[in-house]
């Protein structure tokens, strides 16, 4: 009896860390490339495994880890839909046909140093 007690608290143990973990911090500017809403930037902000996303035609909503794939996908409260996001994060691709790739500003001019 004490047996089966451990084996059925490490396999719950096991399925609730896998559910409600996530691969990768999706924290960040992202700029819509394909099938766009609208031409702003979108943000998404993270806190353990609940996300706040604006879009980039300025919807807010929240998403979570999708429940039969909680690694690598997202369900989109708003839109109803789900996302998949790659392993290091850059890039988000949504049921419909959107793509997110996380934005990142240009460089800086170099700095001119004037000489005397």
């Amino acid at each position: 009896m004490k047996r089966l007690s451990f084996v059925l608290g490490t396999v719950a143990t096991l399925m609730a860390t896998a559910a409600s973990a996530q691969s990768v911090d999706l924290t960040g500017t992202y700029q819509c490339i394909q099938m766009c809403r609208g031409d702003r930037l979108a943000y998404i902000t993270q806190n353990g495994p609940a996300l706040n996303l604006l879009t980039e035609a300025g919807v807010a909503t929240r998403a979570w880890p999708d429940w039969y794939a909680p690694l690598n996908r997202l369900w989109i409260d708003v839109y109803d839909i789900s996302a998949v996001y790659t392993p290091d994060g850059m890039t988000i691709q949504f049921d419909n046909g959107t793509i997110w790739q996380r934005y990142l500003p240009p460089p800086l001019p170099p700095v001119r140093r004037r000489v005397k």
